[in-house]
């Protein structure tokens, strides 16, 4: 039977998966090429990333395994934010923030032998504005030190977020309604009670 791959080591995407009942799948992580042009558009950006990735574990796949890989990153004013260096740059990252909208975008790809069909995800999150010391607070739980943007709205970061406009699922790393469409052009219906490649 033709597996199904994820192309990433996130917990929060594998989570997500089995939310939606995608249970039986595999891990693989793609040593692939993750620099990247900043001067290009975010889509763009995270388009190129999650291709690659989805290219470079088809190399280690059958030609009937189904990949599933993706790329996220936080943008404000279309300046990446990546994960922060130490304490104080999550506390630059989270003051820059504080107040503003800013733009989450996952590039997304499935992928079968050679058929690749890769799509852009944006959400938009607006920050409550925040006091210097709810800041170092929520920095002092040690959850932003991994995280793209130096937040996660799955956990404590929810408390920083006053607003979103587009795909919750998209800010944890996995938007799971465009995933769901890609999916089914490849012939994997979530919403059927067994999956069957």
């Amino acid at each position: 039977m033709d597996r199904i791959i994820l192309a990433s080591q996130s917990p929060r995407r594998q989570a997500l998966l089995r939310q939606v009942g995608l249970t039986d799948f595999s891990i693989l992580v793609p040593n692939a090429d993750e620099s990247f042009d900043p001067a290009l558009p975010p889509e763009e950006i995270v388009c190129g990333l999650s291709g690659r990735k989805a290219a470079a574990a088809a190399a280690h796949c059958g030609a009937g395994d189904l990949i599933i890989a993706a790329d996220t990153m936080v943008f404000l004013d279309d300046q990446r934010l990546g994960k922060p260096r130490d304490r104080a740059d999550a506390f630059r990252m989270l003051s820059a923030l504080s107040g503003r909208t800013h733009r989450v975008c996952t590039g997304l790809t499935v992928r079968r032998g050679d058929r690749a069909d890769t799509r852009c995800e944006s959400t938009l999150v607006r920050f409550r504005q925040l006091e210097p010391e709810q800041i170092r607070s929520y920095i002092a739980t040690g959850e932003p030190m991994d995280k793209a943007g130096s937040y996660g709205i799955q956990g404590r970061g929810a408390l920083l977020v006053e607003s979103i406009q587009g795909d919750y699922f998209n800010v944890m790393g996995l938007p799971l309604q465009r995933l769901s469409r890609m999916l089914e052009t490849f012939g994997l219906d979530l919403f059927a009670r067994e999956v069957a490649l």
